[in-house]
């Protein structure tokens, strides 16, 4: 089997669970915080935000690693997507797929249809339903940005780098993530959708 083969492959998940522990390992060790959201406030700092804003008045300096670590999976997420990508698509579970066929979602059985990690009823920006799905994407994205301010952290800082740490606030973000997720898995969208 050659490299191309294998690194295409699906990989068991305790692969990626010890990939980010030794991630987490290294940054306690030299006194770094994993979070992805902080990148934002870095790149305003590097445009010139702090001349407006006390909050962006910082040492942005110190956090140029995180800048990099994001370069770094946005290249390898399109390298992975458009030379590593499995050929079959997405294997979904039938009960998870009878849920989402119920609320009018389907999942593509062929490489043709999609890999399945986006539904097109959701993410399509054309067509019938444009219109609700803009105003999703719009939506969505506002409370995404507006919580992730007002929780002081992304989901992969609290739930990775905060619970590494062992910080409590943390531990209740993620708490609430998950509660957030389910209700809008099982009672938001579908009512959406309906």
């Amino acid at each position: 089997m050659d490299i191309i083969s294998l690194l295409s492959q699906p990989w068991h998940w305790s692969i990626s669970g010890l990939m980010i522990a030794g991630v987490m390992f290294l940054l306690l060790y030299f006194g770094g915080a994993f979070g992805v959201s902080s990148n934002l406030r870095v790149m305003c700092s590097l445009a010139g935000a702090g001349k407006r804003t006390e909050f962006f008045r910082f040492d942005w300096k110190s956090q140029i690693w995180n800048l990099i670590f994001i370069l770094g999976a946005v290249i390898g997420g399109y390298i992975a997507s458009h030379y590593l990508a499995s050929p079959d698509p997405v294997i979904i579970s039938e009960a998870t797929q009878n849920h989402l066929s119920s609320i009018g979602i389907t999942t593509p059985q062929s490489l043709s249809q999609g890999t399945g990690y986006v539904p097109h009823e959701i993410f399509t920006l054309t067509g019938e339903h444009s219109l609700r799905n803009w105003l999703m994407l719009i939506i969505g994205g506002f409370l995404i940005g507006f919580g992730t301010r007002w929780a002081g952290g992304c989901t992969s800082g609290h739930a990775i780098s905060g619970l590494a740490n062992l910080q409590l606030p943390s531990l209740i973000a993620v708490i609430g993530f998950f509660i957030g997720g389910l209700l809008v898995t099982w009672i938001v969208l579908p009512l959406i959708l309906s």
